[in-house]
């Protein structure tokens, strides 16, 4: 059975996550055969019986329980077997099978993670993941974090994941989001070294030492570009306003970096929203951010499999007669995409920086029994001049990149926000 939770309390997620039809399809797997399965130290999950459903009349389901009671009659060890383990393995494979990666069922412990990283608080090296063609990469590097520390960048393929004190050697072909957060993260101290490839550089290896990672959703900083730098001041004719996740904290956080924004308003020459390495997060946040800006009409579309609905300003905005400049980059995904395109379109906001990730698609997330979770792309979303930047991203009207560091791990020149601050 599926527990829906109310769209106020579980929000529509634009980073990967599922909704899948588990009566017709595991849950006949599952509820055909009187199977207690136990989890490990914690509740017992119990199957009702049940027959198979008319949609599904035509699979042959007998052939899961074929394999399953070969498994228990042959393999070498029962005690290795953990029927949760095999049930969740199945629900898995099916997600899986469907080929979109964002679309994944999370065992209890990956889905609390999830939150964990919306929450902002974990303990890893500070990157969120995505997929490029394809093939697991870097979405977004967390500043000030382990990974980004040693020049980890957004875009960088993984190629495999090692950790010589879990006994881990794990090339990522076909791997999954959560497994592959599974295996990166890990307790503070303890190191994890990923095999990366990226364009120019070809493949090499990066050590990082975990950390405990808390990251802000929404940072202000109020001065002026000075002496190749940002230098703060109280009464700085710039604010540089960053996004860093659309999370659980990103609405309390925005409304005291806008109150500061207000009371310093006199002498603002202009704004720059800063959403580089932004990997998304919760879709609402995005449209009530943008509403700060937008007077009034279209922040985005959502094109689901029966409708196209419509997402509009929701409430009266504190910034309206602001004009922002904003940063993106490779790692602006999702969210932080909708933001920036909408700001674009509407208001004819300058884009500064790289192409942004292109992740165009939505995911609505369910809380199933046992807490795990249940993650599913429900649609597209269309900025409001209709691009879809699904794989292509969003273009910038000034390309800046910035600088390669003479050795890793060296601070640079901040090119993009030097270039943003002149466009005010």
């Amino acid at each position: 059975m599926k527990l829906r939770l109310k769209l106020s309390h579980i929000r529509k997620f634009s980073l990967g996550l599922l909704l899948l039809l588990i009566g017709g399809g595991i849950g006949y797997f599952i509820g055909t055969r009187d199977v207690n399965l136990a989890l490990n130290d914690g509740p017992r999950m119990s199957v009702v019986n049940r027959t198979t459903p008319a949609a599904y009349e035509h699979l042959d389901f007998n052939f899961f329980w074929d394999v399953w009671d070969q498994v228990h009659k042959s393999y070498l060890d029962p005690n290795d077997i953990n029927d949760a383990e095999l049930v969740y393995g199945a629900i898995r494979g099916m997600t899986a099978a469907i080929g979109d990666p964002y679309t994944i069922f999370l065992a209890p412990e990956q889905n609390q993670q999830v939150k964990d990283d919306l929450n902002g608080e974990f303990e890893g090296v500070g990157i969120q993941l995505g997929y490029i063609d394809g093939n697991l990469a870097v979405m977004s590097p967390l500043e000030g974090m382990p990974a980004i520390r040693q020049g980890v960048r957004a875009g960088d393929y993984i190629l495999n994941i090692k950790d010589d004190r879990e006994g881990i050697d794990e090339d990522t072909l076909g791997m999954s989001l959560q497994e592959a957060v599974t295996l990166i993260r890990g307790p503070r101290g303890t190191s994890v070294t990923l095999t990366l490839y990226r364009e120019g550089r070809g493949d090499f290896e990066v050590t990082i030492t975990r950390d405990t990672i808390v990251v802000p959703s929404v940072e202000l900083k109020i001065g002026d570009w000075q002496d190749d730098k940002f230098v703060e001041s109280p009464s700085g004719p710039v604010a540089w306003l960053r996004v860093y996740r659309f999370g659980e904290n990103t609405g309390n956080q925005w409304n005291q970096a806008v109150s500061q924004i207000l009371s310093n308003k006199t002498n603002l020459r202009g704004l720059v929203l800063d959403l580089r390495n932004n990997g998304g997060g919760y879709f609402d946040s995005s449209i009530d951010l943008a509403s700060e800006f937008i007077k009034d009409g279209v922040i985005v579309q959502q094109q689901g499999r029966y409708q196209t609905e419509t997402y509009s300003v929701k409430r009266q905005g504190r910034l309206t007669d602001i004009v922002p400049v904003i940063l993106i980059n490779k790692g602006s995904a999702s969210a932080s995409e909708i933001l920036a395109g909408a700001l674009r379109d509407r208001l004819d906001s300058t884009l500064v920086g790289e192409t942004s990730f292109g992740k165009g698609t939505v995911q609505d997330a369910l809380e199933l029994k046992h807490n795990a979770g249940l993650h599913v792309t429900i649609a597209r979303w269309l900025l409001p001049g209709g691009d879809w930047i699904h794989d292509t991203g969003i273009n910038p009207d000034i390309t800046v990149e910035l600088p390669e560091p003479e050795e890793e791990g060296q601070e640079v020149v901040d090119t993009q926000l030097q270039r943003a601050i002149e466009e005010l």
